[in-house]
């Protein structure tokens, strides 16, 4: 794979966290992992999707890499219509209608809200760097190994590339899925804990580590191709090993002008975001076909604190990406969770960075607010402002320097 730029410097030390004992900062591409895989042979039954708001199930039916060719689903529409699947899964010889598995696929694909008509005149993110901290990437897929700069690992327990890694970069900056197609990306594949048997403890000084190592490549990009997001689809919460260290981290990343958006946000950064729902056949241009995810925990819109809060919501579920078993395989996921929010957030700040090379946080947050729709949200929250963020008023605003 050809790279833009390839340097070996001395280590930049750092006084809180530090990288210290990882070695000079290559700029280039310094793992491979294998491509992971998901053929899991014939489906002997169609699972049943089960969700109530008592009861949210955050997984919808799993059909990933599954043959359900011998399977008769003529009265399961309901069921696939809540389906994750991929370019390997094997359907029967009839579906129901609507059920359109390519028609899916293809709408999935679709940043949505005319963020295409944004990459049309142009603006793709060119000349920003978007970094990712995520798990294992599949570094050779086409969706973006032409702009892939830097790829380590830090403490990394992935044995082959891993959907999540895979997907996150791909909605951040796809070449045809993503937000910022012509965005630069920059990732760390990273694991914040370890296994004891089957017990998982997280430590967060690894994602500490991670930030501080994007801070340490930053320093070495020339003016013009900065990295200036950093995308993190996890939280940590303040008392879990390593977590003060992340805090610090964000507050020096901060400090270099980047922009670090996490599922943590609201604390780092006192901004809040939520996803979206979109059912799998409906428009992904249009705002009608979107509404606030729904149940409770995970999928809530709860933050805390008393008063009037702005919410951001942005395109969340019924995604397309790429997918981790071949430079060429996609995946739909049904449902996303906030982690398909944090690199969609990312992608559009590298928009936003394009056309306003002097952008903050703060303006683009407020901007995003000022030019969103508002929604009502009040069936989850009382006292909430929500609107769904529109990506071509966003960046008008900004061209406009209104």
């Amino acid at each position: 794979m050809a790279l833009a730029l390839v340097l070996t410097l001395p280590l930049v030390a750092l006084a809180a966290v530090g990288c210290a004992g990882l070695g000079p900062v290559v700029i280039g591409i310094s793992e491979h992992p294998p491509a992971g895989s998901y053929g899991r042979g014939k489906l002997a039954a169609l699972p049943s999707y089960t969700c109530s708001l008592t009861d949210p199930t955050p997984f919808p039916v799993d059909l990933l890499g599954w043959d359900l060719s011998g399977l008769n689903v003529s009265d399961r529409i309901a069921d696939l219509l809540q389906a994750d699947f991929d370019s390997r899964t094997r359907w029967p010889a009839v579906l129901p209608a609507p059920f359109d598995p390519q028609a899916i696929m293809d709408l999935g694909r679709n940043p949505g809200l005319g963020v295409r008509s944004l990459h049309e005149r142009g603006i793709t993110g060119k000349g920003v760097g978007v970094a990712v901290i995520d798990r294992a990437l599949l570094v050779e897929h086409e969706e973006y190994a032409d702009r892939l700069r830097y790829y380590e690992e830090i403490h990394c327990l992935d044995d082959t590339a891993e959907m999540h890694g895979v997907t996150v970069a791909s909605i951040a900056v796809g070449r045809t899925v993503g937000v910022a197609p012509g965005a630069d990306l920059y990732f760390i594949a990273e694991t914040h804990g370890t296994y004891s048997g089957s017990t998982f403890d997280c430590n967060f000084t690894y994602l500490a580590q991670s930030i501080d190592r994007i801070l340490e490549v930053n320093d070495l990009l020339p003016d013009g191709a900065k990295i200036r997001v950093i995308s993190i689809s996890a939280a940590w919460t303040t008392g879990e090993t390593g977590a003060d260290a992340v805090d610090s981290a964000v507050r020096r990343a901060k400090k270099a002008g980047i922009f670090v958006i996490s599922s943590r946000l609201d604390n780092t950064h006192g901004l809040r975001f939520h996803g979206l729902e979109r059912d799998p056949l409906a428009d992904p241009e249009a705002s009608a076909s979107y509404r606030p995810i729904s149940g409770w925990g995970y999928y809530s819109a709860q933050y805390p604190g008393a008063g009037v809060r702005d919410i951001l919501c942005v395109p969340m579920n019924s995604r397309t990406a790429a997918a981790p078993d071949g430079p060429d395989e996609y995946a739909f996921y049904r449902t996303g969770g906030w982690s398909w929010c944090a690199p969609y957030l990312a992608g559009l700040y590298a928009l936003a960075c394009q056309v306003d090379p002097d952008i903050t946080p703060d303006k683009f947050w407020s901007t995003a607010l000022d030019t969103g729709q508002s929604i009502d949200l009040s069936v989850h929250e009382e006292g909430c402002r929500a609107v769904i963020v529109q990506p071509v008023r966003l960046i008008e605003a900004l061209e406009s320097g209104s």
